[in-house]
């Protein structure tokens, strides 16, 4: 059996998605998956043993680009292909295994699929809420799965792999090798400041942290170094030895490593909390406006604080700086005690 996923474009979805290819492999264990997704996935579907191949997917988030589309399917067709998993919803997205010819093509309804998806399932999203869920049933033949309950559980959660040997040589290389522990807090969100805990809640929570022996280190892209620059500039004199910004100062693949190394994460709704949550580092996620009630963190050992329910559909923070109301309510001191539960169930295990 051999199976192309059309693959997500954004990190947190990518990481869900390994729950569809570890199901797949525990009913059908001799399958060979291949992902075709962006080129800055292949560090995350290196990690995932499910996956045999990353195939680099060279259009854009937006672009249609159908003779490229069509190009792309025609390669794959003598591949030897018996079914392609499409995750995204989109139109373009079922393009590439239609041309390839893939004899079975299974995704959601979406955009108007007929013709292009031949084992279409109509979403009932009440009857799969979590996002997961929506994923790990298209593993399984339509007729066997209709809601959420039918599924096997426990359901198969991401897992990323990350050898000893690794996690030392980029804690030498970042030169984070200075006795004390380490505290990752993940402070950005492509979804902008509405989504982000504030950067002085952040700088509380460094104070107190490192008053207490850890060091903070601070990931995100280059898009969140002026945030981590904030939580820095905030600190006493003191703690600024022991707070180094990373964000766009490593790679993915770096950052999925360091993040390894953490006795424990703090974060923002966003693609690293999901990565975190798969390392299986004890974490806290901090939600505003979106909901955990559709892509919480897939861990035990994650710890959810949110002040709010329901889902909110908002793009701009209430206050001057873009924060969300909901998100400047959740007080250092709250973070901090959920911290110390984490680690402090991790010291009895």
């Amino acid at each position: 059996m051999k199976i192309l996923v059309i693959g997500p474009s954004w990190v947190g979805d990518m990481m869900m998605s390994q729950s569809v290819y570890r199901t797949v492999m525990s009913l059908h264990p001799d399958a060979d998956i291949d992902v075709m997704a962006p080129a800055w996935c292949r560090p995350l579907l290196n990690r995932m043993p499910e996956v045999r191949h990353a195939l680099s997917m060279p259009l854009g988030h937006g672009a249609l680009a159908l003779m490229e589309r069509r190009r792309l399917g025609l390669t794959l067709k003598n591949q030897g292909y018996t079914q392609a998993l499409v995750l995204p919803n989109s139109f373009k997205s079922a393009l590439v295994p239609f041309f390839a010819g893939i004899g079975k093509r299974t995704g959601w309804r979406g955009e108007m699929r007929y013709g292009l998806l031949n084992d279409l399932r109509v979403l009932d999203k009440k009857a799969f809420p979590l996002m997961v869920q929506r994923y790990v049933a298209l593993a399984y033949d339509r007729t066997d799965i209709h809601d959420a309950g039918d599924l096997p559980q426990p359901l198969l959660w991401p897992r990323l792999q990350v050898a000893q040997d690794e996690i030392l040589t980029a804690r030498d290389s970042f030169g984070l090798g200075t006795g004390r522990p380490t505290l990752g807090f993940c402070p950005g969100a492509e979804f902008g400041p509405a989504k982000r805990w504030p950067h002085y809640h952040y700088a509380a929570l460094a104070e107190t942290a490192i008053a207490r022996g850890y060091q903070i280190v601070l990931f995100g892209s280059a898009n969140d170094r002026s945030a981590g620059d904030d939580i820095c500039a905030m600190l006493p004199p003191f703690a600024h030895e022991h707070c180094r910004n990373l964000a766009g100062q490593t790679t993915l693949e770096q950052a999925v490593v360091l993040i390894a190394t953490c006795q424990a994460i703090v974060s923002n709704d966003s693609g690293l909390m999901h990565i975190a949550a798969a390392l299986g580092r004890p974490l806290v996620a901090l939600y505003g406006p979106s909901s955990p009630d559709f892509t919480p963190p897939l861990s035990h050992q994650a710890r959810v604080i949110r002040v709010i329910s329901g889902y909110q559909r908002i793009r701009k923070g209430d206050d001057s700086q873009g924060y969300h109301q909901s998100l400047i309510d959740i007080q250092p001191e709250r973070v901090m005690s959920e911290l110390d539960d984490l680690l402090a169930a991790g010291k009895e295990h």
